[in-house]
């Protein structure tokens, strides 16, 4: 009787509507939500806004698609949020800053996530961002930096751009005042062309073609550092990190902040989506980053296009969990 009763349970379950439910099926009328952990205007801003557009058309059932801003402590509100609240039914998914997603593994406390856990879409662009000064500052070099104070700006304490400041400081030996709190890049750059910073570090050269390219006609802002796992072609004389590392241990712990890199404009969902439509959902993303409409738009916001599919962040994830204890902790004393 109770084998009897568990079959029937059974094949209630598997004929039920949201068992049965191809990606299609489940997509076709629904609204699905990318939440940005930035506000407004700023680039990972742009590059949500753009993939909302064009995604929706290549997601089966072609459900609408809105974005939506949660901004907060540099994004990390928002991989809290993804991890212990959204649904986990495919209907949201969420970009937040690259640095961000490594918060655990240093040993960020306020940290709440795995994020190996997380539904990986892929990244829009495996990024070059730069430290660059504004040009009233006189810092014309990156050795000018270890001269005196300069305020650099940064949205929360785990943004990427705070882990850089402190590593230099503590490795190269510059002088860099932290200024934080700010809710998102577009402030950051009003602090700057209102003197009350000297510039900012972890500004990826995309968001300033995209952005700022005024800035850059009237030369007034000045790139004086890469980071990045390769010299960007508009660059060619702009030192990388890696190169001027004094040492066999800062060139490995700089390797931390330039591997990141390839995590760029990061797109995921929270854990535990369904299979299939996690692969639904995955494949539109490739699928919209040839979309020649997609391509077109990108191009005219200046926005660069160089995906990163969603299983090499999840192998670029493995490897900076394997990372030996002993290093990652030495990084961790300087990222936190």
């Amino acid at each position: 009787m109770a084998s009897r009763l568990f079959m029937g349970v059974l094949a209630a379950a598997l004929s039920s509507p949201a068992a049965a439910q191809s990606p299609a099926e489940f997509y076709k009328g629904k609204q699905v939500s990318i939440y940005i952990g930035f506000s407004a205007g700023g680039t990972y801003d742009l590059y949500a806004r753009a993939l909302a557009r064009h995604i929706g058309k290549h997601i089966p059932g072609n459900p609408s698609v809105v974005p939506r801003n949660m901004e907060g402590a540099g994004s990390l509100r928002l991989a809290n949020y993804v991890h212990q609240v959204m649904p986990r039914d495919g209907t949201a998914i969420a970009t937040i800053g690259r640095a961000t997603v490594a918060a655990p593994l240093f040993g960020v406390a306020a940290a709440k996530f795995d994020p190996r856990e997380f539904t990986w879409l892929g990244s829009a662009n495996d990024e070059v961002s730069v430290c660059a000064a504004w040009r009233d500052s006189g810092i014309r070099r990156f050795d000018d930096l270890k001269t005196k104070e300069y305020a650099f700006g940064a949205t929360g304490p785990t943004e990427e751009a705070v882990q850089i400041y402190k590593t230099m400081n503590a490795l190269l030996g510059t002088k860099i005042r932290t200024v934080s709190g700010y809710p998102g890049g577009n402030q950051i750059n009003l602090a700057i062309e209102r003197n009350e910073i000297h510039g900012r570090c972890a500004l990826s050269w995309s968001s300033v073609k995209a952005t700022l390219q005024h800035w850059l006609d009237d030369k007034r802002l000045v790139p004086i550092l890469q980071v990045a796992s390769a010299r960007h072609a508009d660059l060619p004389d702009v030192p990388m990190l890696t190169d001027i590392a004094p040492d066999d241990e800062a060139r490995t712990v700089f390797g931390f902040l330039v591997a990141r890199q390839v995590i760029g404009r990061p797109f995921f969902g929270p854990p535990e989506v369904p299979a299939d439509r996690a692969a639904a959902l995955r494949q539109a993303f490739i699928e919209t980053m040839k979309d020649p409409e997609f391509l077109a738009e990108a191009d005219k916001a200046k926005l660069e296009i160089n995906p990163v599919p969603g299983r090499r962040i999840e192998e670029l994830l493995r490897e900076l969990y394997a990372v030996p204890a002993e290093i990652t902790r030495k990084a961790a004393v300087l990222f936190n």
